[in-house]
């Protein structure tokens, strides 16, 4: 005998309504299977095998639409951080950007770090564990001596940061200048813009840092990045790859800056990739800048080695 009240009874069952199991619309179906791939598969078939659902869904949509904002001449920006660099994803970009699929580059102050380095002697990423202990951590002395002059001259010039450092680059015509996308960019005349924290990056504590001149030419690439911001509405795309807290910062600021002034700015589409889909990617990229318009923000959790070239097969192939 139960110890409880004897009004309290478990609930009847024979009154509940069922149907029939065909009859109710589901969110999978055998459709959306994966399909198993042939040895003899193009990388075209092997898109199409993969299951149309969560993730490759929201891969191929993102893609489509990255393919639209291209056909409307809208701008496809590619926010990017020090790791995309650092796993060899530049040739990716750079192709990308060749077939017009990249119309401007926002990046953060160790992408030019990293891509410098890259460009200059073909490596990059120092061991820190090992070098932090004796002071030697940051002193590469090229790194600092071309990014601080780039800021000095830009400074004076009235122009960004990532253009000035584009071309002093070039000028040194480094050997791997094929897989800078600082020199891609200049080279092309695509906008690559550059946003700092004085003091994240190595180059800040050399003896040639001028804390005006970084600041001033970030700050002039901030609004020359809300100028892209601009012209997105009506289609085009931003991309945070990478970056999980001045990026997003700074897109955001752009986005309310933009319609501050006064500018329409609807129906576009955002994305973070990432290894984690943290707070200031998922509020300031996916979520708040296209609530209450046409447009929408897609999340894509996974390393950016194997992400980053998925998304540019399923661009370039998965129509």
């Amino acid at each position: 005998m139960s110890i409880y009240d004897e009004d309290l009874r478990p609930l009847p069952l024979e009154g509940v309504n069922t149907y029939p199991l065909a009859s109710r619309q589901s969110k999978v179906s055998t459709e959306d299977f994966a399909r198993p791939v042939a040895e003899d598969a193009t990388l075209k078939d092997f898109l199409g095998s993969l299951p149309n659902i969560l993730a490759v869904q929201s891969l191929r949509e993102l893609a489509a639409q990255i393919r639209r904002a291209r056909d409307l001449r809208k701008p496809i920006i590619w926010g990017v951080g020090g790791h995309v660099i650092k796993t060899g994803l530049a040739p990716v970009i750079i192709d990308l950007m060749r077939r017009g699929y990249v119309s401007g580059i926002a990046g953060n102050g160790s992408v030019l770090v990293h891509d410098l380095e890259i460009a200059l002697v073909g490596s990059t990423s120092e061991d820190v564990d090992a070098t932090l202990g004796a002071g030697a951590f940051g002193g590469a002395e090229e790194t600092g001596r071309l990014l601080n002059a780039a800021a000095a001259e830009g400074a004076r010039e009235g122009i960004g940061l990532g253009e000035a450092l584009g071309r002093a680059l070039l000028r040194e015509n480094p050997p791997n200048k094929n897989l800078s996308l600082l020199c891609a960019a200049y080279d092309a005349r695509t906008p690559f813009t550059a946003h700092l924290s004085v003091g994240t990056d190595i180059a800040h504590f050399h003896p040639s840092a001028d804390g005006a001149a970084l600041g001033a030419t970030s700050h002039t690439d901030f609004r020359l990045l809300a100028e892209l911001v601009r012209r997105m509405d009506g289609g085009g795309v931003y991309l945070n790859v990478g970056s999980a807290v001045i990026l997003p910062e700074v897109f955001l600021k752009c986005v309310t800056l933009v319609r501050n002034l006064g500018h329409n700015l609807a129906d576009f589409t955002t994305a973070n990739f990432d290894f984690l889909q943290q707070y200031r990617p998922m509020t300031n990229v996916v979520r708040r800048p296209v609530s209450g318009g046409a447009g929408r923000g897609y999340a894509l959790t996974g390393h950016h080695e194997l992400m980053i070239p998925l998304l540019a097969a399923q661009i370039l192939c998965g129509e």
